[in-house]
């Protein structure tokens, strides 16, 4: 089956999806993102991803394409077509396309809308979950406005392609006094010795992860100990557990940093719990 796209209006097959050259994503990286999971056909969290963007529009002052009612109709209908049981839906809002030049486009110009979904392997992600990940560290060196989920990712694309190469999965990015920021498409996490959780507070250094938050939420749910601070990379290496959220991998235990052990070289009991719990916490739509 052809995989279907929604772009500007239009639901077109995937390989004849297409926005103008002088579109301001393609020139200036000018636009933002969400990405939503899907599961059972139905989308998770979506109030907060619409919660999200909305922010993100505003701090980079672009206009909203449609209202959150019908973007949600429209990523439900990208999936549908797709026949999407299980993965994810991404939406994208550009300012829109006019002749290449720094300033924004004239007021009245159209942002574009794009929205494709994809399925994932639901079994290939749960044994990658008992397994367990590997990261590596990489200085962040990413303009300071990462709170935005902007579609700027070349940083983010440098450090995962280094961690692939390393044999890793994911990159955790360290920030100027060895503290680590986040993954590179993730949150990052550690429970200490003590059992308890610890991952950065919201700022402008990080993203505001949907799946984080409603981690914090299950955390709280499940009286467990919890504390928002920034930790440092010998702090991760002497954790008992550590673990990565994001939409695409929920919960995803890490059971190496740099080649050293976390913990006992296992996927932790704490980090399992919160992802088989994960789904009794989110919202569903």
């Amino acid at each position: 089956m052809s995989r279907i796209a929604y772009v500007n209006g239009q639901y077109v097959p995937h390989a004849q999806a297409m926005v103008g050259i002088e579109d301001r994503g393609f020139q200036f990286a000018d636009g933002v993102y969400e990405v939503c999971e899907v599961r059972g056909g139905r989308l998770v969290d979506e109030r907060r991803h619409m919660a999200r963007l909305d922010r993100s529009l505003k701090e980079l002052r672009m206009g909203h394409p449609m209202s959150p009612k019908a973007l949600g109709l429209v990523m439900r209908e990208t999936v549908r077509r797709n026949r999407v049981r299980d993965g994810i839906v991404y939406l994208q809002v550009t300012r829109g396309e006019m002749r290449r030049d720094f300033p924004f486009p004239p007021a009245g110009t159209r942002p574009s809308v794009i929205v494709t979904s994809r399925s994932h392997d639901t079994a290939k992600l749960e044994k990658q979950a008992a397994a367990g990940i590997a990261v590596v560290t990489v200085p962040d060196v990413r303009w300071q406005r990462v709170d935005i989920k902007s579609v700027a990712l070349l940083p983010n694309v440098l450090a995962k392609q280094q961690a692939r190469e390393q044999g890793a999965k994911e990159a955790w990015l360290v920030d100027g006094e060895g503290r680590i920021t986040e993954g590179a498409s993730s949150n990052a996490w550690i429970v200490t010795r003590d059992g308890v959780l610890v991952t950065r507070p919201l700022q402008t250094g990080i993203l505001p992860g949907i799946t984080r938050s409603v981690v914090v939420d299950l955390i709280a749910r499940e009286g467990l100990g919890f504390e928002e601070r920034p930790f440092t990379v010998e702090e991760a290496y002497a954790a008992r557990e550590a673990f990565v959220t994001s939409a695409s991998q929920l919960v995803m235990p890490v059971i190496q940093i740099n080649g050293r052990p976390v913990g006992n070289g296992a996927p932790g009991l704490i980090a399992s719990q919160l992802r088989r719990d994960y789904h009794s916490q989110a919202e569903f739509s």
